[in-house]
């Protein structure tokens, strides 16, 4: 689509050149050392009133106070500039926003398609994390350069480590995250999706990212000779058995108006060319969009596992853990990050909606939003190319036409929120 554009050329080109080194230089979660170091630097060089580093392990956490407090007391952790151990509240009446981009990679050899193309063999920026962390940067600095009376509150930048694994929101959570730096009043996310124009915004009120449950399913059975099966159990044909049962959950035992899947991933067994199999072990995922459809999710599976393991007199054990809950929007803080949205120079209200469908796919972010009132945004990525393929696909790659919009999104929201709150 044809736009205006938003940000200085210097800060765009900025914004451009950060994305295409983290593309260059990419790290698995817990492991972004090199990434968190480089995003502590820049912030230091916006002028932030503080920046933290370590939070939940390789974390970093900007802070822009322009509330007109106390400043906090210099010393503290090491790796920060100032202290991080005591509550403070933001200026302007209320408190203070947090903005989280996420830092990671995966474990993927990138198809070569680009002069950034990953140097580290083995993992690349599958997902637009080096996007979404540029993004944030680009907004931290804009947001700095304003004076106090345009923005006259407390933003926190957050940058989390290990979305991938599900662990990073909640590391940053239990290291302090909305305590220590600030009375968080409402905490932001986005994540880019391919196939999406750029220029255009997605969101909700309610759920608007799935849970995702990992299960595993064990059958312990007889096994026997192959030219004998009367004599034993075949635990491959128990196992197979349940993986027929498992999809009459969705199917036939959820509201149709519920979504749900659950998808068996992996079937192992110990069988041999003439060996029954006395073992098999069952793997694979679950996603919903509630608290209630996961929990009618597991129920369903045990008592089904339990029925087909009962029926062949073999036994079968389930486990079913759940690493991300859903993330669920909250209404008013996704009503406002429309409107911020629709606001922007180039977007409109015709390339925003406000009520989109949620999608299947799973966020750590819906650690945040439980946490504190929140809202997840979805942000176009483009129709064509590397930037429509799918994500996690080896040759994706984020659009840098999609920065300037991401981050006008939160240099709008941040502006919207301390307005609202002074």
């Amino acid at each position: 689509m044809s736009a205006r554009r938003l940000f200085t050329s210097h800060l765009r080109n900025n914004m451009v050149t950060w994305r295409h080194d983290f593309h260059r230089h990419p790290e698995l979660g817990f492991g972004e050392h090199r990434t968190a170091a480089r995003v502590a630097e820049l912030l230091e060089s916006f002028g932030l009133t503080e920046v933290h580093k370590g939070v939940g392990g390789t974390g970093v956490v900007g802070v822009l106070d322009r509330g007109g407090q106390t400043p906090p007391l210099p010393g503290g952790r090491a790796g920060s500039k100032h202290k991080a151990g005591r509550k403070v509240r933001g200026g302007g009446g209320g408190g203070c926003l947090a903005i989280r981009a996420d830092m990671d990679a995966l474990p993927f050899t990138e198809v070569p398609g680009c002069a950034y193309v990953s140097t580290n063999a083995g993992v690349m920026h599958a997902c637009g994390h080096d996007g979404h962390t540029s993004m944030l940067l680009g907004a931290a600095a804009a947001l700095a350069e304003m004076p106090a009376e345009r923005l006259g509150g407390r933003v926190l930048f957050v940058f989390q480590p290990a979305e991938e694994h599900g662990k990073g929101a909640k590391a940053m959570l239990d290291d302090g995250l909305f305590s220590k730096y600030g009375d968080v009043e409402r905490v932001y996310g986005m994540h880019n999706i391919p196939g999406l124009a750029v220029g255009t915004f997605e969101t909700r009120g309610g759920p608007i990212a799935a849970s995702e449950s990992l299960f595993e399913i064990r059958v312990e059975a007889r096994g026997g000779h192959a030219a004998m099966p009367h004599m034993g159990v075949d635990a491959i044909l128990v196992g197979s058995e349940m993986v027929s049962a498992l999809q009459s959950i969705v199917a036939r035992k959820l509201d149709p108006g519920l979504n749900g899947v659950v998808s068996v991933t992996g079937f192992e067994a110990d069988g041999q060319r003439n060996v029954l199999a006395g073992n098999a072990t069952l793997s694979g995922d679950a996603r919903a969009l509630t608290p209630q459809v996961t929990a009618e999710i597991e129920r369903c599976m045990r008592q089904l596992v339990g029925g087909v393991a009962a029926a062949h007199g073999v036994s079968a054990t389930v486990s079913f853990d759940t690493i991300f809950p859903a993330t669920i929007n909250d209404a008013q803080a996704a009503a406002a990050a429309a409107a911020a949205a629709a606001s922007l120079p180039g977007v409109g209200a015709q390339n925003v909606v406000g009520d989109c469908s949620p999608q299947l796919f799973s966020e750590d972010f819906a650690h945040m939003a439980t946490a504190k009132p929140g809202a997840f945004v979805l942000m176009g990525n483009g129709l064509q190319g590397r930037h429509a393929r799918p994500l996690h696909s080896a040759d994706y790659d984020f659009n840098d036409e999609a920065l300037e919009y991401g981050s006008s999104l939160w240099v709008q929201l941040a502006l919207d929120h301390c307005k609202r709150t002074s």
